[in-house]
This record gives structure tokens, sequence and C-alpha cells, in this order.
């Protein structure tokens, strides 16, 4: 994965300074030009042209607004581990039927077992119950489902570390 990085980064031709504008972007996305070039040690115009070239080249893929999942009625969250079965057409179809669960909101396809882990975000644990009967375990090619009910989230998403990978310059 760093690898991919790496690559990406040379690729785009990223220095230090877009490297910093991304740092400054991750941590907080509403920053004018006019703040992010003074944080960055740039005048407005060059800071502008660096981040619509980060977003051209695909480094910058998008903004959005953190949203508190309780002020929106999605404050029970849990992880689901999913076996389904190991053909091409059962995969295929499970991991394009939960582009239609609105419920799931982050999955993964793993390497060994579990073969996919998802993170969903519902009401309570009743609406949970309903999401696992109707919808998870009918899923054609789900042969296991596995659910970890999240206590407490310790660390949140803030982003992935920004930093030239070491032996680059």
């Amino acid at each position: 994965m760093l690898d991919r990085a790496a690559a990406v980064a040379d690729s785009c031709a990223v220095d230090d300074i877009d490297l910093q504008i991304l740092r400054e972007l991750q941590d907080d996305g509403r920053l004018s030009n006019q703040e992010l070039a003074d944080r960055v040690g740039l005048t407005a115009s060059p800071c502008m042209r660096r981040v619509r070239q980060l977003e051209r080249d695909g480094v910058i893929k998008g903004y959005r607004a953190v949203v508190d999942p309780e002020a929106v009625g999605r404050g029970f969250e849990v992880l689901v581990s999913v076996e389904v079965r190991r053909e091409r057409a059962a995969v295929e179809a499970f991991e394009a039927a939960l582009a239609d669960i609105p419920d799931v909101i982050e999955a993964y396809r793993l390497f060994g077992s579990p073969g996919c882990l998802l993170r969903i975000a519902v009401a309570d644990l009743q609406a949970y119950e309903r999401l696992w009967i109707e919808r998870l375990t009918a899923l054609a090619g789900v042969t296991e489902v596995n659910s970890q009910i999240i206590m407490k989230r310790i660390k949140e998403p803030r982003g992935v570390p920004v930093e030239r990978p070491k032996g680059r310059r």
C-alpha cells in the first residue's frame, strides 16, 4: 500500500509544499484559499493552482462534512464480518448488493477469513436486527454473518498520514 502511495506521489510530482497543503486540507477542508496559502507559505494564486492540480491528479478525491451519527439518528454502529461463497459471481453479486444498502457505510473485501468487513450505522439494536434478518443474511452467496457492536469509538478517522515515504526526496 505504501508503494502505491509512493507511486502516486511520484507520478503526480507531489513536493513538500503539496504535502503541507494535503495535511492542512485533511485537517480542515473548509480553509479559505488565502488561509491555506498563509499556512503553507505561498501567495493565494500559486496555492490555488497547486490545489487544483492535486484535484485533477486524483490526489484530492473530494471534500465532505463530518456528520455526528447521533445527530442524524444513526448512533448505533456495528462491525460485521461476512463470509461469502468463494465464487466470482457470488462475490460480485454480494458487492453490488451492498451499494443498495445505505446502512452499510463502509465495506472492505479482505484476504483470508472473514472475506468481507462492513461498518454499519443504524438507529438502534432493533434496527440492526431488522437489517441483519431482512437484508444481510438474505444476500445471495452469504454463508455467515458475525456482528461486533461498537461500545466506544476510541479514535476518530482523521485522514491518512501525509508524509514523504522514507528514502524518497
